[in-house]
């Protein structure tokens, strides 16, 4: 199998290191605040985030290169902004700037370094692999 079908068949074990980053912000951020860790807490909390992050997939179309870190900022910024716009407008809940500073710094973090990562990986082998 070539590189581009192994990716195919990864792209949904890599969109859950996105999900894993949106929850693991959310329940952080719950912890950190003194909220109830609860399953249904940390759904409500992140629901904007995680549609937000499922519509970058989509307009990034993350599934055909999800390690481009090109691909990674379109995912973030539609995140941040989305997840943020979604809070605010539809769930109703606070955007206050410290918050959107701290999403800001987590997600991009989480959502670019494992791509970073996955690149370096990436190349690593490939030049391992060379004659």
């Amino acid at each position: 199998m070539n590189e581009e079908g192994t990716i195919w068949l990864m792209s949904p074990w890599l969109l859950s290191l996105d999900v894993v980053s949106v929850l693991a912000f959310v329940a952080l951020g719950r912890e950190t605040h003194d909220e109830e860790g609860t399953i249904e807490g940390i759904v409500v909390t992140a629901a904007p985030f995680l549609i937000a992050l499922v519509a970058g997939w989509l307009l990034t179309r993350a599934w055909q290169t999800p390690i481009s870190l090109r691909v990674g900022g379109g995912v973030l910024v539609t995140t941040i902004a989305g997840g943020m716009l979604l809070r605010r407008f539809v769930f109703e809940e606070g955007t206050a700037t410290s918050f959107i500073v701290v999403a800001t710094v987590f997600l991009t973090t989480c959502l670019l370094g494992w791509r970073a990562l996955a690149r370096l990986i990436s190349r690593r082998r490939t030049a391992a692999a060379a004659p």
